[in-house]
């Protein structure tokens, strides 16, 4: 259970927490996890393809390392398969 304070203040508790908009879960293995997060990136990807009307390489890639770069980060950093 995660507890969140301001100063001595209890704000929230939760089993979930989420940073930079990826969900961790504490009943979950780290693979399990990254697996969720490939899911996502996957679908931000998707969301992309759809809708992007220019597919200039600098286009993609300010796109790419701004909504699916930082998820999958996220594994890279915390698991080492």
């Amino acid at each position: 259970m995660y507890q969140y304070r301001l100063g001595a203040d209890l704000l929230k508790s939760s089993s979930v927490e989420k940073d930079l908009g990826v969900l961790v879960y504490n009943r979950m293995t780290m693979s399990q996890q990254c697996a969720l997060v490939a899911k996502k990136a996957n679908g931000i990807l998707g969301f992309i393809k759809k809708s992007v009307a220019s597919w200039l390489m600098e286009v993609i890639l300010l796109l790419y390392f701004a909504l699916v770069r930082p998820h999958l980060e996220y594994c890279v950093h915390f698991w080492d398969p």
